[in-house]
């Protein structure tokens, strides 16, 4: 078997080479403040948009309208289209604004899977897995009457096939929603089958419950901010919990406004679970970080059964909960190939790790408390994690 590093860092470079080889994503890399972003585009809000648009005209900037999306404006610039992170922190600047209020700007941010990692701390591809027993009988009704949205790379389309205990009839399969998983041929890509394997993930937790899939990243595992906002006003039932098992960094670390803005617009009474990701840093990924958000940590379990904080997960005082996040669940039937490592044959069951897979249990963990105890989906998050200490510092109530 390779060296755990080895493979840590032939993933980030394979990362690093999806968002090189994109048509219009760039990374900043400065140390400490990376963020993707989408070349050309600046976001505002609609307020805004017009003093925006006159600040950067005398500056030489041309601009025009592009389309809006989740209650933000955008600007598409044709000329210098990297410049973006520039042009953010100029419009930021007080001094550009003397005697007005300082306008809202920021990149359209890209949000990136939390079953790898994108800026330089461990993070691994999967691996093999030993195939689920069967689940228990005894515990078909735990989570019934529950819907989880789950947003990520969508679902295999051999999902209720591959896994018809697990996954059999607990969705309804829907075209737009299926992971195309596949490079080519049967190669996975980056994080092809990582819905598929979120999703077991909850029905571990909660066996009855019935999952909506919805499509935010591709099978790399890279989605917009505006996929995002689509993907969550998209889904086809009506969901009690929403788990998210992505985020963004941002630059300046302030909060994304199309996510907050998206989210916003969730009935009040459903309870949104987020990664907060595998950077191994205190700096804050959104969604995770926005209030009302369970954000979720992972901590790493051994063995011999003895848990301790995963020292890939991102921390901090805005995490709520932590969760084992090296698990084994549903997966698909492919290769993974990636230059330097061995190539595994996977038939249908998967071992990953990250904070991806730990907060899909906890999202799962809330549906069963609510058909265990008779209660909301608020009450049953209230119930697992209010008034309880903290696992380990910044990483939030344990919830096994």
């Amino acid at each position: 078997m390779s060296d755990p590093s080895t493979r840590s860092g032939l993933y980030q470079e394979a990362f690093q080479q999806a968002i090189r080889t994109h048509q219009s994503y760039r990374l900043h890399p400065e140390r400490g403040r990376e963020f993707v972003f989408v070349a050309g585009e600046l976001l505002t809000i609609p307020e805004d948009v017009d003093r925006v648009s006159r600040k950067l005209a005398q500056n030489n900037i041309a601009t025009t309208r592009g389309r809006d999306f989740a209650g933000m404006a955008r600007l598409l610039l044709s000329r210098n289209p990297d410049d973006i992170p520039e042009i953010v922190r100029l419009l930021r600047d007080p001094a550009q604004w003397p005697g007005e209020r300082t306008p809202f700007v920021q990149p359209h941010h890209v949000l990136f899977g939390h079953g790898g990692n994108m800026h330089g701390n461990p993070g691994e591809p999967p691996r093999v897995g030993t195939p689920l027993a069967a689940p228990n009988p005894a515990n078909s009704g735990v989570g019934r009457g529950v819907v989880v949205g789950v947003l990520d790379t969508g679902i295999s389309a051999t999902a209720a096939v591959d896994h018809p205990q697990w996954l059999g009839g607990a969705f309804t399969p829907k075209a737009e929603e299926v992971d195309a998983a596949y490079r080519y041929s049967d190669v996975f890509a980056l994080e092809g089958g990582h819905g598929t394997f979120v999703a077991g993930v909850v029905r571990q937790a909660a066996p009855g419950v019935r999952i909506d899939p919805e499509k935010a990243l591709d099978p790399n595992g890279l989605g917009t901010e505006e996929e995002f906002a689509r993907a969550l006003s998209s889904f086809d039932e009506k969901v009690q919990i929403v788990n998210i098992s992505m985020g963004c960094f941002t630059q300046d670390d302030t909060a994304s406004e199309p996510v907050r803005r998206a989210l916003a617009a969730l009935p009040r009474d459903v309870v949104v679970v987020a990664s907060a990701g595998n950077q191994g840093t205190t700096r804050p990924s959104w969604p995770a970080a926005l209030p009302g958000v369970v954000a979720v940590s992972a901590i790493a379990e051994e063995r011999d059964g003895s848990r301790s904080p995963a020292c890939y997960s991102n921390h901090g005082y805005w995490v709520d909960a932590c969760a084992v996040g090296n698990r084994t669940s549903t997966f698909l039937k492919g290769r993974w190939e990636l230059p330097g490592l061995p190539v595994d044959v996977f038939d249908r069951f998967a071992y990953w790790l990250g904070t991806s897979f730990a907060a899909p249990h906890v999202a799962g963990r809330i549906a069963a408390t609510m058909t265990e105890r008779g209660l909301t989906a608020v009450g049953a998050r209230d119930h697992l994690l209010v008034g309880r200490p903290e696992f380990f510092p910044g990483y939030g109530v344990f919830c096994g």
